[in-house]
Order: structure tokens, then sequence, then C-alpha cells
């Protein structure tokens, strides 16, 4: 099922949690929804799911504009961030309970169930209760619950939060392997920018109540659309160097450094920029190299496999993985030329992509 949101707008008292809104999410793919706290991801969610109110705008699934529909009548599974299960009852029990509630008969209703406990691979414990279960266990009893009403949208909002790194890890795949086999729409609700990359088709994601930009998740890492979702994705973070441009001349907010480079032809004189790289993307060229950074090495950290080193470029500083075979030493100068991918202008007070 297709979701289109059109120019939603959600305001509390003194605050615009979303500011028309407007995103068209395809059919059978795995969105997420993706920003900091209080950015206005779980409000969508909500507002998809029929729990709040839009302030103002549309909400259609396909064709049917289900704005004002109650949340029981837009064929929503909804998984929460606590599982929200029922303690008294067991597995097989909460997996069939939203079933009961629309009467199917016991007979289908736990065949249902049960198909379901299989393809999320909790079969094995339906006689038992929710304090029995590990998190990710009960983690897959709620995304079953949410799947038997065979939903047209599933929506998950920040469903890994609860569980320790490595089960985070196990259930962010298993969500990918349920989704896929299902083929159900699902929206799923993170501020962890290595899980939305991860498992998602397509990357919403937001600032302050504004979407900042739409696509592919690599498109995002490869070329974001501003200074706020270049930093927002990768980890290391990405560098970010002041300067000003005149003539194609980028020079350091200091005055103690600067580079001619065909990066900088577009850009507008006398501007105030960022020139955003990402780690991986510094290489060591030869000294006199043309359209190289003259830096300082002020440290170089082994990880076995890689290496990174921390520079000085005037008093800016960054970090950068480097090959293993450069042998940098710490107090040492160094050129580095930027490869074509991983390298951006940014104006500084607007967040604009020149390059």
């Amino acid at each position: 099922m297709q979701v289109r949101l059109n120019e939603v707008t959600k305001k509390f008292p003194g605050v615009t949690a979303v500011d028309t809104f407007s995103v068209t999410l395809p059919d059978g793919e795995l969105i997420c929804l993706l920003g900091p706290s209080g950015c206005g991801k779980s409000t969508i969610l909500n507002m998809l799911s029929g729990i709040i109110p839009v302030s103002g705008g549309e909400i259609f699934f396909d064709d049917d504009n289900v704005t004002k529909l109650p949340p029981e009548e837009r064929g929503i599974g909804l998984v929460f961030q606590n599982y929200a299960l029922y303690p008294h009852m067991t597995v097989l029990e909460n997996i069939c309970f939203p079933l009961e509630i629309k009467r199917v008969p016991k007979d289908e209703r736990v065949r249902r169930a049960t198909e379901m406990a299989r393809l999320v691979h909790v079969d094995k414990l339906l006689n038992r209760k929710p304090k029995e279960l590990s998190g990710g266990q009960q983690q897959r009893v709620a995304i079953a619950r949410a799947l038997v009403k065979e939903p047209r949208l599933l929506l998950l909002d920040e469903p890994l939060s609860n569980l320790d790194a490595r089960l985070r890890l196990e259930m962010r795949e298993e969500i990918r392997r349920i989704q896929l086999q299902t083929q159900v729409t699902t929206i799923f609700v993170t501020h962890d920018q290595e899980e939305a990359m991860s498992i998602s088709d397509k990357i919403v994601l937001m600032k302050d109540g504004v979407l900042q930009q739409y696509d592919a998740p690599q498109v995002l890492y490869d070329s974001p659309a501003n200074q706020f979702v270049a930093d927002f994705l990768g980890n290391p973070p990405i560098n970010n160097i002041p300067g000003v441009i005149s003539g194609g001349v980028f020079t350091t907010e200091d005055g103690k450094a600067s580079v001619a480079m065909k990066l900088f032809d577009s850009v507008p004189d006398g501007k105030k920029v960022n020139l955003s790289v990402r780690s991986e993307s510094f290489v060591v060229q030869p000294d006199g190299t043309p359209e190289t950074l003259r830096c300082l090495v002020t440290g170089v950290f082994k990880t076995g496999k890689e290496e990174m080193a921390s520079f000085t470029f005037g008093d800016a500083a960054f970090r950068a993985y480097i090959d293993l075979e450069e042998g940098l030493q710490t107090g040492q100068t160094v050129s580095l030329g930027l490869k074509k991918r991983g390298a951006f202008v940014f104006d500084r007070e607007s967040g604009v992509r020149y390059v």
C-alpha cells in the first residue's frame, strides 16, 4: 500500500511539531523515519495510525483519504517501544488477541497466530508468558501480534531501543527479513542512523518537524542535500573545516592555510563555507601535488585493519582513515588530496550545499 502525506501539519500549544510535511512512500518498502529526538518522527507515526489528529493537511492510503478515520478502520499494525504485551496471557493468546477482538473463529485465529509465530521464530514459545521471554523474544511476539491482523501498513516506533547492542543488530536483521517475506509497507521510527542505513529501502530524514531529505540511504550519505544531512549521517561524523572562498581558493577561518581546487570554482566569492569531508575521503599525496591540503599529523591510532590519524589544516582539526602502509608519524607534515566521493562545500549560514 502506498502512503501519501500531503502538507501535513501538527501543532501543540506553543509548538509546531510537524510543519507542512509532504512525502509519498511506495508500496511494499521499509521506510525509516530518522532524526534527532524531538524532530517530529513519532508524531508523524501517531498521525498515520490515527492516535492523534492532524492540525492540517491530508493522509492517503493508496487513494483512500484516511485523515479523519479512527485507528481501527485504517488497517494498521503498530509495535510500540515497550512491546505492550498482556502479562497474564501466553504468547499464543497475545498473538491471537487482535483476531479475538474481530470475532474470528477460534480455530482460524489459532491457525493464523501459529503461522505468524513461525514466521517470527517464536513458535516453540507459544505457552510461555511475557515475563518468561527475553527482550528480543517479546519484540518478536509484538511484531507477530501486529502482523496477524494482515495490516495494510506496519508501524514500528523505536522497537529496538530497549535491547542491548548485540540483540539490536540481530533484531534489525530479523525485522528486515520479516518485512521482505510479508511485503507489508513498513514505517520504522528511529534516531539511530546506523540502524536506518542498514535495513531501509529509503530514509525520511527530519529536523524540527521539517523534511530535510528523502531518498535511498546511500544517496543521503553520498549526496546530502544540506549541512544537517551531511552531519547527521556517518560514523565518525563528517569533518567540517570552516573557511572563506575567493577566486576558487579556500582559506581557513584563521587565515593560516589555503588551497586552490576546482571544487571551489562554482562557489561565490566571499562566502563563508564549510569544507566537509568524510573521514574515508582523504588520500596521502606526494609533496607538491596540486589541489592538496598541507596538514600536520597530530595523532595516529591503529585499529588493526585500518589506521585513523588526526590532522590540523591551519587551526582546523579533523580525522581521516589512512592506508596503514603510509606509516604516518605524529608531528609529520603531509599533503592530503580529496577523493571525488565524500567531499562537499556547504554555506555556513544557511547550510545549503554548493558542491
